[in-house]
């Protein structure tokens, strides 16, 4: 892990380790509003701190986090992806989408995973380390400053919505997520102001720390990656099913769902001749809306193949008639709009390329 970055601490630890350094407690909230208010990195850059200070503050509170290695982009510039070097030279990825409505960023929360899912590019390179909360929060924060600055196509934007669906198991590196959606969302100096409502964190069905979140008071969406109703083939496509059933993970998202009062978000790979079948497309309907009612939406995901997989994306025909079942169980179903294939945007692909 890399050393303490002032994303990692909470105002009380933050001002703590501003005394520690031998300054005013004030001297905490006024470094916080340059990283977080006006999205500064670098200490010599913060205007208002005495210039003999920044030195001392860069190497106390600013250890290099995240250098970029290159950016690739696609969709006329609308979908930039990013390879970032961690400090010890670890790899991760984050992937900036704008929309008419809306820019969003799909950030990583470990390098590669430990998940195993056969059909991921990041599972397949398994798990090098858990993120800090810094590594997570500053992928945010230079996404922001960069659509601020009008670095990406399209003009100055602002950052609207964040998707942990990059690299990684959210919940298995479970305590800096949290600690990170909580900087995210709170407002400067504690945090970079971002609405909760607007941040996904994603899970493949950790059932234990899915009804942890649920009781920490926060009011953002839980995306459940599901792919398959049936324990038999999920088993396979998702091998934590083996730990935590298909009925057990829902058992949680319905907990998750009567805690936050949010609605829950269903991800579902369509993959050609593995789990496209109609009875599926009846029994995911079927045991959702038992589950959960009208609290639950089905994302379903045009399969980005990764280089060399033997998986497919199902066809158009197939993927209409598998909306078409699921919706006629009552439950909402839509078809997520690609972005990124021609730049190897599903997560790891990037990494995986060096």
């Amino acid at each position: 892990m890399p050393p303490r970055h002032l994303a990692d601490l909470n105002a009380d630890e933050r001002r703590k380790a501003v005394q520690e350094l031998g300054l005013p407690k004030f001297r905490a909230d006024q470094i916080a509003r340059q990283y977080y208010g006006r999205l500064v990195a670098d200490p010599e850059q913060m205007t208002d701190l005495p210039a003999q200070l920044r030195a001392t503050v860069a190497d106390s509170l600013f250890p290099p986090l995240l250098t970029e290695v290159r950016h690739v982009v696609c969709d006329d510039g609308a979908t930039r992806k990013t390879l970032w070097r961690a400090g010890d030279g670890t790899l991760l990825e984050s992937v900036l989408m704008r929309y008419p409505d809306r820019n969003t960023l799909c950030i990583s929360s470990q390098a590669g995973c430990g998940m195993a899912c056969p059909f991921c590019a990041t599972g397949q390179g398994g798990l090098n380390r858990n993120l800090s909360t810094a590594e997570i929060v500053d992928q945010v924060r230079a996404a922001a400053a960069a659509l601020r600055d009008n670095e990406v196509p399209g003009g100055p934007g602002r950052l609207s919505n964040i998707v942990f669906m990059g690299m990684g198991e959210p919940l298995a590196n479970y305590k800096r997520v949290v600690n990170a959606v909580r900087r995210i969302t709170s407002a400067s100096p504690d945090g970079l102001g971002i609405s909760q409502r607007s941040v996904v964190v994603s899970t493949v069905g950790l059932a234990p720390a899915i009804r942890k979140l649920a009781d920490e008071g926060l009011s953002v969406t839980l995306a459940v990656s599901l792919h398959t109703p049936d324990d038999e083939l999920r088993d396979t496509l998702v091998p934590v099913n083996n730990r935590w059933s298909v009925s057990e993970v829902l058992d949680a998202a319905r907990y998750y769902a009567d805690r936050s009062g949010r609605r829950v978000s269903v991800e579902y790979a369509l993959i050609r001749d593995v789990n496209d079948q109609p009875w599926r497309a009846d029994l995911l309907g079927s045991k959702l809306h038992r589950a959960l009612g009208s609290r639950v939406h089905v994302n379903l995901i045009p399969l980005n193949p990764t280089p060399g997989s033997e998986w497919d994306a199902s066809p158009k025909p197939v993927e209409r008639e598998f909306v078409r079942r699921v919706e006629a169980q009552g439950v909402a179903c839509t078809v997520r709009d690609t972005r990124g294939q021609e730049i190897a945007a599903a997560c790891g692909q990037l990494a995986a390329e060096g």
